[in-house]
């Protein structure tokens, strides 16, 4: 699909709310899970664990930010 006269690509928009929404859902599984390792007294192993996957989610993030990037810069003419 290109860009038509009227305004950029649709693709462009769905990528950029793709990515916030995995920046924003990591971010808030992050907030919850530490809140409740301190709540619940979970093991250290455990909370570093989910701190991992929180960020390997960060990193996926940062992948789909960079995709916007670069659907943009293909996108500019």
């Amino acid at each position: 699909m290109k860009a038509t006269p009227k305004g950029p690509d649709p693709r462009l928009g769905a990528a950029g709310r793709r990515a916030a929404l995995v920046l924003a859902g990591v971010g808030l599984f992050w907030i919850a899970v530490t809140a409740l390792g301190d709540a619940l007294g979970w093991s250290p192993r455990l909370r570093a664990l989910l701190d991992l996957f929180a960020l390997a989610g960060f990193g996926f993030a940062l992948y789909l930010t960079w995709q916007v990037w670069r659907l943009s810069r293909t996108h500019k003419g």
